[in-house]
């Protein structure tokens, strides 16, 4: 899967072929060095129908930035975003199916991308062997693999490589992270990230969907395996398909798995780690949990990660979803002399453990902004949230599903007893089994899967003496969309 014979003699003097991938590794002609602050950006942005479009908005418009190509699979959505773009612009971007065709234009300095999970790796590392910067959303990965090889070859190539977990960005929360690793609550007992989100059944069609002929659906697969949907929505709905999603703990509670990480202080994966969960409520296309817990046990205070899809009671959709301690979609951080909760990207309040107030920080900051700052000054260390750390917060969702996926059934009695000698796992589980029970879904047979205790040599990031583990740490990529090796590791 190399760019075009035509780009690539350009830049042979500088590149090398990758081998064991067949793809050609492109560097640029001359060393990255610092941008003025005169200098428009020249930007393409990949994937724009969803999340991909707040690229756009935070984007257009600015008077350091040119937004080159819009790249979509789908013509429809791209031929809209080009026009929109056009009027709020005044210049119109060039529309491509293919984003490596924005590759070719030495004019794009910077791919703003917010394909499917799938993707995002080799959109990538694609991009900066292109000599491109990347803004990549979370999780920056669809497995644990591809996240260290997007670190890897952003060093390697001297790129700038930002994930997007805005909350990074916010001085509100940079301030109460530094309130709790700073002491003044004692020390961190545990970290409860929570992503309670509504998601409904996303239904089931008894015969394949037809995509639309204004969509490359081979293009969409891309490094996925290439499979008749069931489903009947297309868009968003493969964020509950492992062959291109990662569930919701991958989806939002990445936000969430990023903060509460943050706020432990932790820059490796958790040594073991372990889910509970299923999909539940209701049969449908999806084949990712709607209702999970994963336990990162780390050595200095556990991080406990719980997702929820369905509603309070009764899969009453307008009675609400369930909120923890006053987190929703969010993060309790309990330390011995007080907590603090962490409800939003921008906000976060600090209580006795009697629950009295006792400090709230609140504001937000740009997320772009600090892209194009760290583009300019040609340091990584000046991003927010550096691809390292996007790979190890999407790591950790990757581990937990890792656990999920080589787990078994089991009844409501033998989870409970596996759990028993963990307070905090317990606790979990004991909210879990109400929460199910308040929504009618009866778990006293083999209904969740019971993950087992994965330990992981957090330097290799691989497991220990688990063949079947370390099969998931990596997938089979479909011919010509393999992902590259970076050639130094």
């Amino acid at each position: 899967m190399s760019l075009s014979r035509r780009y690539f003699l350009k830049s042979a003097a500088a590149g090398a072929a990758v081998a064991a991938t067949g793809v050609h590794h492109l560097q640029a002609e001359t060393p990255p060095v610092s941008r003025s602050s005169n200098e428009k950006l020249g930007f393409a942005i990949v994937g724009v129908r969803g999340q991909g479009n707040n690229h756009i908005r935070s984007l257009v418009g600015r008077d350091d930035v040119e937004i080159r190509y819009i790249c979509d699979v789908d013509e429809t959505v791209g031929r809209k975003r080009q026009e929109e773009v056009a009027a709020k612009q005044g210049s119109k971007p060039e529309f491509v199916q293919d984003f490596r065709k924005a590759l070719e234009d030495p004019s794009v300095d910077c791919i703003s991308t917010a394909t499917p999970n799938h993707w995002h790796a080799l959109v990538s590392i694609l991009s900066m062997q292109a000599g491109k910067d990347v803004y990549v959303e979370k999780p920056v990965s669809h497995n644990v693999w591809e996240g260290r090889e997007m670190t890897r070859w952003a060093r390697h190539l001297g790129r700038i490589c930002q994930c997007g977990t805005q909350s990074r960005s916010s001085p509100s929360l940079k301030e109460a992270v530094a309130f709790v690793q700073g002491g003044k609550l004692g020390a961190i007992q545990y970290a409860i990230g929570t992503c309670y989100k509504p998601r409904k059944s996303i239904g089931k069609l008894d015969k394949p969907l037809n995509i639309p002929s204004t969509i490359d659906y081979d293009l969409w697969c891309g490094p996925a395996e290439k499979v008749d949907l069931y489903r009947p929505q297309l868009h968003y709905d493969w964020h509950w398909d492992f062959n291109t999603g990662n569930g919701d703990m991958g989806n939002q509670g990445i936000h969430q798995m990023d903060i509460a990480r943050w706020f432990l202080g932790e820059q490796a994966l958790s040594p073991r780690v372990m889910s509970i969960g299923g999909r539940v409520g209701y049969v449908d296309a999806g084949d990712t949990p709607n209702t999970q817990i994963v336990y990162h046990d780390y050595d200095n205070a556990p991080l406990i990660f719980e997702t929820r899809g369905l509603p309070k009671k009764g899969l009453d959709w307008k009675n609400g979803m369930d909120n923890y301690r006053g987190s929703q979609i969010g993060v309790i951080v309990q330390c011995e002399d007080g907590y603090v909760v962490i409800p939003s990207y921008t906000k976060a309040t600090a209580y006795t453990n009697e629950g009295e107030p006792i400090q709230t920080w609140s504001g937000g900051g740009g997320h772009h902004d600090n892209f194009i700052s760290a583009v300019r000054s040609r340091n990584h260390k000046d991003l927010n949230a550096d691809i390292e750390e996007g790979h190890l917060s999407s790591g950790l969702c990757h581990t937990g599903a890792i656990s999920h996926l080589v787990g078994e059934k089991a009844s409501a009695e033998r989870i409970a007893s596996a759990v028993r000698g963990n307070a905090r796992a317990a606790d979990s589980f004991d909210r879990m089994a109400a929460h199910l029970e308040a929504n009618g879904v009866k778990i006293d047979d083999p209904v969740l899967t019971l993950g087992p205790w994965l330990e992981m040599d957090p330097q290799a990031e691989t497991f220990v003496d688990n063949d079947a583990a370390n099969a998931l740490l990596k997938r089979n990529y479909r011919k010509g969309f393999e992902v590259p090796m970076c050639p130094v590791s």
